[in-house]
């Protein structure tokens, strides 16, 4: 498969593209937010007692931090989405299955699987539409 067409993002109209930066941008930046404290530990941020092995906690670290800079700047998109996506299957499985959380917190601050299932969405989209014409991966592999 070409290199070009994976990262090419396809045409849309100017709202469109402009619709797809904001959520882009809003989205990157709560994911660097997410991902600052994990990636300053990557192998251990989930606490010593975790189920989860130190390599996937590191993969999720830098998915969301990584992935969230990667949104931003519109840099290659559909792998960072992936990245995302893949965080998100794991944070709404583990929230809606292991947890038991419902979709929305039955009470301020309590457990849900409602922000994991709405950023897999996102990412699910810029697989899907790419990240728009004003990125990085437009100027540099053109459009779709």
């Amino acid at each position: 498969m070409n290199v070009k067409k994976i990262f090419s993002p396809p045409r849309h109209s100017t709202f469109g593209d402009v619709a797809l930066l904001l959520i882009r941008v809003m989205a990157g930046i709560a994911f660097i937010l997410h991902g600052w404290g994990k990636i300053q530990h990557p192998f251990d941020w989930m606490g010593e007692k975790a189920s989860v092995p130190g390599i996937f906690q590191a993969l999720a670290a830098l998915a969301e931090f990584g992935g969230g800079i990667a949104w931003i700047l519109g840099l290659l998109t559909p792998i960072a989405s992936f990245g995302i996506a893949c965080t998100m299957i794991v944070a709404v499985y583990m929230h809606a299955v292991m947890l038991g959380d419902p979709f929305v917190a039955a009470a301020p601050g309590g457990g849900s699987y409602e922000p994991a299932a709405g950023y897999l969405c996102i990412a699910i989209v810029f697989m899907a539409l790419g990240p728009g014409k004003f990125s990085i991966d437009r100027a540099v592999f053109g459009p779709r």
